[in-house]
This record gives C-alpha cells, sequence and structure tokens, in this order.
C-alpha cells in the first residue's frame, strides 16, 4: 500500500509539473507573439517590450500608424554628430523622430481636461503629447531626468482611461549606448539619472501605465552611425 501511495503521488506530482511548464511556455510565446508582428530589422536593432497586445492593436485597427511608427524607427540612425554636437533646446534624437511624423499629419497634442465636483469645475490639463495622431501616442525620450518617464506613463494611463488613447508607445534609449558615450567623451552628459531603459521597466513592471497598452523601443548601438 504505501508503494502504491508514494507511485501516485509521484504521477501526481509529475503531472502538475508538466502543466505548469506548459503554462509558463504558452504565456511566455504569448507575452512575444506581438513583438513577432515587428520586421525583423527593427526587432534586430532595438531593444523591444509590449504590455497588453500592443502590437497587435497597432496593426489591426491603427494601420496607418502602425506603417508611420515602422518607418521612422526603419529610417532613424543615431549619428555620432548628434551625441558630439547635441544642439539646442531639443535633441536631434527627438527632432529627427518629430519631424519626420509631423511631416504624416502626426501633431504635438495638449489634452484640454476638467473635473466637475458638484458643479464646480476645475481644469486639469495634461502634459503635452510629443506624436499624436487617430488615438496613438508616442513620446521621444532621448536625455530627460527619468521622473520624465512617470509623467509619460501617468498621461497615457489617464488619457486611456478617459478613451482618448488607445495605445501609448514609448521611443528611448538603451543602456549599452553608454559605452559609445564615455568613449566619445559624453559620458557625464548621460549619466545613470537620466531616461534609458533600466529606469523605464521597473516603472511599467509597476503598474505605472495602467491599463493602457504600451510599447517600448530602446534604441541599441547597431544603430549607431559614424558620419563625421
Amino acid at each position: 500500500m504505501i508503494w502504491q501511495k508514494k507511485y501516485f503521488l509521484i504521477h501526481w506530482i509529475v503531472d502538475i509539473c508538466g502543466k505548469l511548464a506548459r503554462t509558463l511556455k504558452k504565456e511566455t510565446s504569448m507575452e512575444y507573439m506581438g513583438i513577432e508582428l515587428l520586421p525583423e530589422f527593427i526587432r534586430e536593432r532595438y531593444e523591444v517590450r509590449e504590455w497588453k497586445h500592443a502590437c497587435a492593436i497597432l496593426k489591426e485597427d491603427f494601420s496607418d500608424e502602425w506603417s508611420d511608427i515602422l518607418s521612422v524607427l526603419t529610417d532613424f540612425k543615431l549619428n555620432k554628430s548628434w551625441i558630439t554636437n547635441p544642439g539646442g533646446r531639443k535633441s536631434k534624437v527627438s527632432e529627427f523622430i518629430d519631424n519626420y511624423l509631423y511631416e504624416r499629419g502626426w501633431t504635438e497634442k495638449e489634452f484640454k481636461t476638467q473635473v466637475v465636483v458638484d458643479q464646480n469645475k476645475m481644469d486639469t490639463p495634461t502634459h503635452k503629447v510629443d506624436c499624436f495622431r487617430n488615438r496613438v501616442a508616442l513620446e521621444i525620450e532621448w536625455n530627460n531626468k527619468d521622473p520624465f518617464y512617470d509623467r509619460d506613463l501617468n498621461n497615457f494611463r489617464l488619457l486611456f482611461d478617459l478613451r482618448v488613447i488607445s495605445v501609448g508607445v514609448i521611443i528611448t534609449r538603451c543602456d549599452d549606448l553608454q559605452d559609445i558615450f564615455n568613449e566619445l567623451g559624453r559620458g557625464t552628459s548621460y549619466g545613470a539619472s537620466t531616461t534609458h531603459m533600466s529606469k523605464l521597466l521597473p516603472r511599467i513592471e509597476g503598474g505605472g501605465g495602467g491599463g493602457c497598452p504600451l510599447l517600448v523601443f530602446g534604441i541599441t548601438k547597431l544603430l549607431y552611425a559614424d558620419d563625421e
């Protein structure tokens, strides 16, 4: 009797472990299913993360915006001169992406919102979205202070809850670019407390974007071009 009980216990444990492994495999494949919708060129040159099926929503429901995003990411190069000669108020990275999308009908957008309490109206304006078109909001965070991520995610969460946007997109930089900044003598200008993937991902995983589907692209070394 004892050996029979041990046999059934072992069989039960093996069965449970098998089901758990299949579940984890299914969840992992679902996590990357959306990213597979992106062209290989982009998947190889950007660190890509998505939440709540953002890729599928963009591709199926916002095909024009999806096409614009793929186009700007494909044409983008991180020129050496943009790092060694950063320019003025707006970075060359942001300037390139903004202008590229503005030419295709995207706009910088600030939404005017109000809270009404017992007929008392209080204005609660949102922060401007860098690029907006047809319920898709896109932010570029190249070298701001990392709390800007909190602002962006909170903005996406609020606008999604108000049914104004359907997807939020962030284009930022990967950690590995720090090696290039250091080699060019610009490392101190891109400090640890500025916007890069290691600062963004924990905020998203912690629920910073609420229920808003999110798609994040991190610019990697593979996009670096010596134009000098």
